[in-house]
């Protein structure tokens, strides 16, 4: 099954924490907004009975091993363990939906896991995405910690004055007005 999405470079949005991209074909808007450890992606789909989402633990690097199972009918637990650019690199993550599949299928070869969604009443299918470095346990408290609501432009804002914040931390002076536009 291929599941992906070609789109434009013209229907990409990128600021300092918030990404959105709307994929041609399937008419699929993505949205991406952060924590420190946590991030919250917003998908809106048409209305369909069978909107999916792909969890793709082969992407990009070589895996060496992975593992994933569920948790209850909205949440999706595991680990990847590949190579690039470290040498054996493990990412535990937890995934949480803010509605319930209606379905899902695994492909244990590809290392895919198909997630089904009815999206007919319009509202978007929300994810938090904990990470850690040390364990399963350990992503779901940065999960829990970090994002305990489901409010996708409250954390936008929060990222963007991060960002600000951080840039506020910084004095420019000389150079020509050209340079410190630059800059």
């Amino acid at each position: 099954r291929n599941y992906s999405g070609h789109f434009q470079h013209q229907n990409e949005i990128a600021t300092p924490g918030y990404y959105s991209v709307k994929l041609d074909e399937d008419d699929i808007l993505v949205e991406l907004t952060t924590t420190a450890r946590v991030d919250m992606r917003r998908y809106t789909f048409p209305r369909t009975a069978d909107a999916t989402i792909v969890l793709d633990l082969a992407h990009r690097d070589k895996v060496l091993d992975s593992g994933r199972r569920l948790l209850g009918v909205n949440m999706v637990v595991g680990w990847r363990r590949s190579s690039s650019w470290a040498k054996d690199q493990v990412v535990y993550f937890a995934l949480e939906f803010s509605q319930p599949f209606t379905a899902h299928e695994s492909d244990e070869t590809e290392r895919k896991t198909y997630l089904h969604f009815d999206t007919r009443t319009g509202a978007p299918v929300l994810v938090k995405v904990g990470i850690s470095a040390v364990d399963i346990d350990g992503a779901l408290k940065n999960l829990n910690a970090e994002i305990s609501h489901w409010d996708f432009d409250k954390i936008r804002a929060g990222a963007k004055a991060a960002w600000n914040a951080e840039l506020n931390r910084i004095t420019v002076s000389g150079g020509t007005a050209a340079q410190l536009t630059n800059f």
